[in-house]
């Protein structure tokens, strides 16, 4: 999947890569056991997730990967205001996924698309 990175995100990147000496062909986060051969695997970043939400005093149970990838979809569309930017940063094929994704209704889906400038 590809997506575009904001420049604070790149440079934390580019910080992170310099710490931990990552070389082209390995994994960005490691595994478990830190093997940059081996990455981290989606049941280990659930784990995170809740363990970063419990270090804040959030209720662990509430919180997860499909919570903070719905949650940067919303604050997307509040920002941007435009539908098709959310679709393809979620990598959604169709609009009627987004459209799903979101909860919201067909109608205002279509109302919110016919003000698109597509």
């Amino acid at each position: 999947m590809r997506f575009e990175l904001t420049n604070q995100t790149r440079m934390a990147i580019d910080d992170y890569l310099r710490l931990t000496g990552r070389k082209p062909g390995q994994f960005l986060f490691a595994g478990s056991r830190g093997d940059a051969k081996r990455g981290l695997t989606t049941r280990r970043h659930a784990r995170l997730v809740q363990e970063w939400a419990a270090s804040i005093g959030l209720d662990p149970a509430k919180f997860g990967t499909y919570s903070l990838r719905r949650t940067m979809a919303v604050l997307i569309y509040r920002r941007k205001g435009n539908l098709r930017a959310v679709q393809l940063w979620l990598g959604h094929s169709k609009i009627e996924s987004t459209v799903r994704f979101f909860g919201i209704e067909v109608e205002d889906a279509i109302e919110i698309v016919e003000k698109m400038d597509i």
